[in-house]
Protein backbone atom coordinates (compact mmCIF):
# COMPACT_ATOMS: atom_id res chain seq x y z
CA UNK A 1 0.00 0.00 0.00
CA UNK A 2 3.35 2.27 0.64
CA UNK A 3 3.83 2.24 -3.04
CA UNK A 4 0.40 2.80 -3.69
CA UNK A 5 0.20 6.11 -1.50
CA UNK A 6 3.13 7.31 -2.95
CA UNK A 7 1.85 6.84 -6.74
CA UNK A 8 -1.40 8.64 -5.37
CA UNK A 9 0.28 11.60 -4.07
CA UNK A 10 2.75 11.94 -7.40
CA UNK A 11 -0.33 11.50 -9.87
CA UNK A 12 -2.26 13.85 -8.03
CA UNK A 13 0.03 16.92 -6.71
CA UNK A 14 1.17 17.27 -10.44
CA UNK A 15 -0.51 20.22 -12.00
CA UNK A 16 -4.02 19.81 -13.85
CA UNK A 17 -7.36 21.22 -13.92
CA UNK A 18 -8.22 20.70 -10.34
CA UNK A 19 -5.55 21.61 -9.22
CA UNK A 20 -4.92 25.01 -11.37
CA UNK A 21 -8.33 26.11 -10.87
CA UNK A 22 -8.93 25.50 -6.90
CA UNK A 23 -4.95 27.91 -6.69
CA UNK A 24 -7.09 30.04 -9.02
CA UNK A 25 -9.93 30.13 -7.06
CA UNK A 26 -8.21 30.86 -4.02
CA UNK A 27 -5.96 33.62 -5.52
CA UNK A 28 -8.83 35.41 -6.93
CA UNK A 29 -11.84 34.73 -4.02
CA UNK A 30 -9.81 33.51 -0.80
CA UNK A 31 -9.56 30.50 1.07
CA UNK A 32 -13.17 29.92 2.09
CA UNK A 33 -14.58 30.27 -1.41
CA UNK A 34 -11.42 28.19 -2.24
CA UNK A 35 -12.88 25.42 0.46
CA UNK A 36 -16.12 25.39 -0.79
CA UNK A 37 -14.91 24.72 -4.42
CA UNK A 38 -12.44 22.58 -3.53
CA UNK A 39 -15.58 20.50 -1.85
CA UNK A 40 -16.91 20.12 -5.43
CA UNK A 41 -13.99 18.81 -6.47
CA UNK A 42 -14.05 16.40 -3.57
CA UNK A 43 -17.61 15.19 -4.53
CA UNK A 44 -16.61 15.38 -8.48
CA UNK A 45 -13.49 13.10 -8.16
CA UNK A 46 -15.32 10.86 -6.21
CA UNK A 47 -18.16 10.37 -8.85
CA UNK A 48 -15.32 9.86 -11.20
CA UNK A 49 -13.82 7.12 -8.90
CA UNK A 50 -16.80 5.49 -8.73
CA UNK A 51 -17.91 5.68 -12.52
CA UNK A 52 -13.83 4.18 -12.69
CA UNK A 53 -15.06 1.34 -10.48
CA UNK A 54 -18.20 0.72 -11.52
CA UNK A 55 -16.95 0.44 -15.73
CA UNK A 56 -19.43 2.92 -16.25
CA UNK A 57 -16.38 4.69 -17.71
CA UNK A 58 -14.87 2.09 -19.28
CA UNK A 59 -18.68 1.21 -20.86
CA UNK A 60 -18.78 5.25 -22.32
CA UNK A 61 -15.61 5.42 -23.17
CA UNK A 62 -15.67 2.08 -25.31
CA UNK A 63 -17.36 3.90 -27.97
CA UNK A 64 -14.68 4.95 -30.50
CA UNK A 65 -17.14 8.38 -31.42
CA UNK A 66 -17.42 9.58 -28.21
CA UNK A 67 -14.12 8.54 -27.25
CA UNK A 68 -12.64 10.43 -29.77
CA UNK A 69 -15.16 13.60 -29.45
CA UNK A 70 -14.61 13.60 -25.73
CA UNK A 71 -10.57 13.31 -26.37
CA UNK A 72 -10.58 15.76 -28.88
CA UNK A 73 -12.56 18.39 -26.24
CA UNK A 74 -11.03 17.71 -23.22
CA UNK A 75 -7.32 18.29 -25.30
CA UNK A 76 -8.83 21.59 -26.69
CA UNK A 77 -9.86 22.98 -23.04
CA UNK A 78 -6.42 21.96 -21.74
CA UNK A 79 -4.91 23.82 -24.52
CA UNK A 80 -7.11 26.75 -23.76
CA UNK A 81 -6.30 26.31 -19.91
CA UNK A 82 -2.63 26.87 -20.89
CA UNK A 83 -2.91 29.80 -23.40
CA UNK A 84 -4.92 31.78 -20.96
CA UNK A 85 -2.77 31.12 -18.43
CA UNK A 86 0.75 31.95 -20.52
CA UNK A 87 -0.53 34.89 -21.98
CA UNK A 88 -1.82 36.20 -18.95
CA UNK A 89 0.38 39.41 -18.82
CA UNK A 90 1.94 40.32 -15.84
CA UNK A 91 -1.38 39.08 -13.75
CA UNK A 92 -1.42 36.00 -11.82
CA UNK A 93 -3.61 34.00 -13.40
CA UNK A 94 -4.79 29.78 -13.14
CA UNK A 95 -8.41 30.06 -14.37
CA UNK A 96 -9.58 33.47 -13.38
CA UNK A 97 -13.42 33.79 -13.53
CA UNK A 98 -15.96 36.44 -13.61
CA UNK A 99 -18.18 35.04 -11.00
CA UNK A 100 -17.34 33.34 -7.95
CA UNK A 101 -16.93 30.00 -8.25
CA UNK A 102 -18.42 27.36 -5.39
CA UNK A 103 -19.43 23.83 -5.16
CA UNK A 104 -21.60 23.03 -7.94
CA UNK A 105 -18.65 24.10 -10.44
CA UNK A 106 -16.10 22.17 -8.61
CA UNK A 107 -18.51 18.89 -9.07
CA UNK A 108 -18.82 20.22 -12.83
CA UNK A 109 -15.05 19.72 -13.83
CA UNK A 110 -14.34 16.92 -12.65
CA UNK A 111 -16.20 14.62 -14.90
CA UNK A 112 -14.56 16.87 -18.24
CA UNK A 113 -11.19 16.46 -16.52
CA UNK A 114 -8.88 13.93 -18.91
CA UNK A 115 -6.33 13.76 -15.73
CA UNK A 116 -9.65 12.89 -13.34
CA UNK A 117 -9.71 9.88 -15.55
CA UNK A 118 -6.51 9.07 -16.41
CA UNK A 119 -5.15 8.76 -12.70
CA UNK A 120 -7.93 6.89 -11.40
CA UNK A 121 -8.15 4.49 -13.87
CA UNK A 122 -4.53 3.73 -13.03
CA UNK A 123 -4.54 4.02 -9.44
CA UNK A 124 -8.54 1.59 -9.29
CA UNK A 125 -7.28 -0.85 -11.93
CA UNK A 126 -3.45 -1.31 -11.41
CA UNK A 127 -1.70 -1.73 -8.21
CA UNK A 128 -3.40 -4.96 -7.07
CA UNK A 129 -3.20 -5.44 -3.47
CA UNK A 130 -5.73 -8.10 -2.47
CA UNK A 131 -6.71 -10.01 -5.57
CA UNK A 132 -9.01 -11.90 -3.55
CA UNK A 133 -10.35 -8.85 -2.22
CA UNK A 134 -11.18 -6.89 -4.45
CA UNK A 135 -14.22 -4.82 -2.77
CA UNK A 136 -11.70 -4.38 0.28
CA UNK A 137 -9.00 -3.41 -1.78
CA UNK A 138 -11.11 -0.60 -3.66
CA UNK A 139 -12.45 0.67 -0.15
CA UNK A 140 -9.27 1.24 1.39
CA UNK A 141 -8.02 2.60 -2.22
CA UNK A 142 -10.72 5.17 -1.74
CA UNK A 143 -9.77 6.13 1.83
CA UNK A 144 -5.82 6.35 0.74
CA UNK A 145 -6.88 8.86 -2.88
CA UNK A 146 -9.19 10.42 -0.51
CA UNK A 147 -6.61 11.14 2.70
CA UNK A 148 -3.69 12.09 0.22
CA UNK A 149 -6.29 14.25 -2.23
CA UNK A 150 -7.93 16.66 0.36
CA UNK A 151 -4.72 18.14 1.56
CA UNK A 152 -2.96 18.47 -1.69
CA UNK A 153 -5.61 20.68 -2.65
CA UNK A 154 -6.39 22.58 0.00
CA UNK A 155 -2.32 23.20 -0.33
CA UNK A 156 -3.20 24.36 -3.97
CA UNK A 157 -5.96 26.84 -2.72
CA UNK A 158 -3.37 28.21 -0.04
CA UNK A 159 -0.63 28.48 -2.73
CA UNK A 160 -3.47 30.52 -5.00
CA UNK A 161 -3.78 32.63 -1.67
CA UNK A 162 -0.10 33.35 -0.70
CA UNK A 163 0.83 34.00 -4.29
CA UNK A 164 -1.68 36.59 -4.68
CA UNK A 165 -0.71 38.04 -1.10
CA UNK A 166 2.89 38.27 -1.99
CA UNK A 167 2.20 40.80 -4.80
CA UNK A 168 5.19 39.77 -7.22
CA UNK A 169 6.72 41.92 -9.63
CA UNK A 170 5.37 42.00 -13.24
CA UNK A 171 8.51 39.93 -14.33
CA UNK A 172 8.11 37.27 -12.07
CA UNK A 173 4.69 37.02 -12.20
CA UNK A 174 4.64 36.29 -15.89
CA UNK A 175 7.36 33.40 -15.26
CA UNK A 176 5.35 31.84 -12.98
CA UNK A 177 2.15 31.78 -15.89
CA UNK A 178 4.51 30.67 -18.03
CA UNK A 179 5.59 27.79 -15.59
CA UNK A 180 1.97 26.88 -15.04
CA UNK A 181 1.24 27.35 -18.67
CA UNK A 182 4.21 25.00 -19.55
CA UNK A 183 2.62 21.93 -17.37
CA UNK A 184 -0.65 22.11 -18.91
CA UNK A 185 1.03 21.66 -22.00
CA UNK A 186 3.11 18.66 -20.82
CA UNK A 187 -0.56 17.25 -19.56
CA UNK A 188 -1.41 17.73 -23.13
CA UNK A 189 1.46 16.33 -24.45
CA UNK A 190 1.20 13.04 -22.41
CA UNK A 191 -2.25 12.82 -22.91
CA UNK A 192 -2.31 12.77 -26.69
CA UNK A 193 1.11 10.57 -26.71
CA UNK A 194 -0.92 7.96 -24.55
CA UNK A 195 -3.96 7.97 -27.05
CA UNK A 196 -1.61 7.47 -29.75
Amino acid sequence: MLTFAAAVFFLIITPGPGVLSAAGVGAAYGVRSGMRYVLGLFIGNNLVILAVITGLAALILANPIVRTVLFALSTFYLLYLALRIAFAGSELAFAPATTEPGVLNGILLQPINPKAYAVNTALFSGFAVMPDAVLTEAVWKLLIVNAIWVPIHFVWVWFGVRLKQLDLPAQLQRRVNYGMAASMLLVVGLAVIAEI
